[in-house]
């Protein structure tokens, strides 16, 4: 989306990332002379990315999620969870939820990301939208990325459903465009071409709308239940 937002529509675009309990940026994908020389395809790659801690921050990192003490390796594979520390005090007559959020005064964001190398961080997803197949994390945004460049796609949402064999697999509800023709087997076939087996959506399933919250955001809980109800989320 940001390649096409560029070479289509000449848009210079710049990613932050933050959240009002941050106050509200922490994140920004600095952009480095060097970059210049890459493709316009490896450019829009990192600036996906959400980037590099800001000046007036005071801390974040990536930490592993079985010890919250250590920071994930920087070699973009490893991942983890990303808190920040010198935000907020807690939530305003909620100290249960904050008693959750912030542990050892790290404010704990549920967004799961990697450090790729110089220290510039991508999310992969939320913790509760992380998809776990036969051991394996699987990110609902890399593989929505990957349906995305397809174009035949509007929208795309992968949520995870129960599998008796794996736990749970990946499952893409998607928006055709308008016109489009594009089958079940078309998508999964595009998604085998680039990314891992293990990845790929095991169904496509062609729905008229996804639903969103009033500010345009994805409600994945609601996609989740009709295929969850009576069932024990894996993570």
């Amino acid at each position: 989306m940001i390649q096409k937002a560029q070479d289509l529509l000449g848009l210079e675009m710049i990613h932050v990332y933050g959240a009002t309990e941050v106050s509200p940026f922490i994140l920004y994908c600095e952009w480095k002379k060097e970059f210049e020389s890459l493709s316009t395809e490896r450019q829009a790659l990192i600036k996906s990315r959400q980037g590099v801690e800001m000046a007036f921050n005071g801390e974040t990192k990536v930490v592993r999620q079985d010890n919250d003490t250590q920071e994930v390796e920087w070699n973009g594979r490893e991942i983890g969870e990303i808190v920040a520390r010198g935000v907020m005090d807690g939530y305003y007559k909620q100290p249960g939820e904050t008693q959750k959020a912030i542990r050892n005064g790290w404010y704990h964001t549920g967004d799961l990301a990697v450090v790729h190398p110089g220290g510039y961080i991508e999310i992969l997803d939320r913790l509760k939208d992380i998809i776990i197949s036969g051991g394996e994390n699987i990110s609902s945004t890399e593989v929505e990325g990957v349906l995305y460049k397809h174009p035949g796609v509007m929208e795309v949402a992968v949520i995870a459903v129960p599998h008796e064999k794996w736990g749970e697999t990946p499952k893409a509800l998607v928006v055709r465009k308008e016109g489009a023709d594009v089958t079940e087997a078309d998508l999964i076939d595009f998604c085998r071409e680039q990314m891992a087996h293990f990845k790929v959506p095991r169904s496509v399933e062609f729905v008229k709308s996804l639903p969103k919250t009033a500010t345009g955001k994805l409600q994945k809980f609601k996609l989740r239940e009709q295929y969850w109800t009576g069932r024990e989320k894996v993570n």
